[in-house]
């Protein structure tokens, strides 16, 4: 008689939850393709669901401040928690309004970095010395592009931006998932070719 060795409930198990992995990231980069195409609409989902993370937040840190109401940080987190419940209600309010601010802000952030980056560069000339030349030039470039289109680039930067987050995030899940569930698989042959059948009289 022959017996073979049954196949590893766990393995099996690690392989599904690989496979989950994948078709969550195929679902974000679907999401991050739409977004793409209709970035008015991502923006203003971005800055709603910003809106709501940061009002959850708020009311979260405000529960945890109530109860350390005895420690000597409750009025900081109390300041902090009603400071984000305010901004998240104004972002669910107005999301134009907060999208225009966060592109203006988003657009700084890229130039300040530009010219750091550059200045940095030329001073330094260390053995990154072209990409971070390349990286400051590009950093620039962007933050005059959306500034000089502001605010009408406000309608579509964030929601690109989330996009594209979206879908390189996807994409990491997707690579993850497929090259997990190879693993397993190869572990898996490994296993049945290890366990030879036992011939049993």
């Amino acid at each position: 008689m022959t017996v073979h060795k049954a196949e590893n409930p766990e393995t099996a198990k690690l392989s599904r939850d690989f496979g989950w992995l994948a078709a969550l990231g195929v679902i974000l980069v679907l999401a991050g393709l739409v977004g793409l195409i209709y970035t008015g609409v991502a923006t203003l989902t971005s800055m709603i669901l910003f809106g709501w993370l940061l009002l959850i937040g708020g009311v979260v840190g405000l529960l945890h401040a109530v109860q350390a109401r005895d420690s000597n940080f409750f009025w900081l987190g109390a300041v902090v928690a009603a400071l984000n419940i305010a901004a998240g209600v104004v972002v669910i309010g107005r999301p134009e309004a907060a999208a225009a601010a966060l592109t203006m802000f988003a657009a700084l952030l890229f130039l300040t970095g530009g010219v750091f980056r550059l200045a940095g560069s030329l001073v330094v000339r260390g053995p990154q010395f072209g990409w971070t030349l390349v990286q400051g030039a590009f950093d620039l470039l962007l933050g005059i592009l959306v500034l000089a289109s502001w605010p009408s680039s406000s309608k579509y930067v964030i929601g690109c931006f989330f996009s594209l987050a979206l879908l390189f995030d996807g994409l990491g899940l997707v690579a993850t998932g497929f090259g997990g569930r190879k693993v397993v698989g190869m572990v898996t042959e490994r296993q049945k070719a290890a366990a030879k059948p036992t011939h049993l009289e």
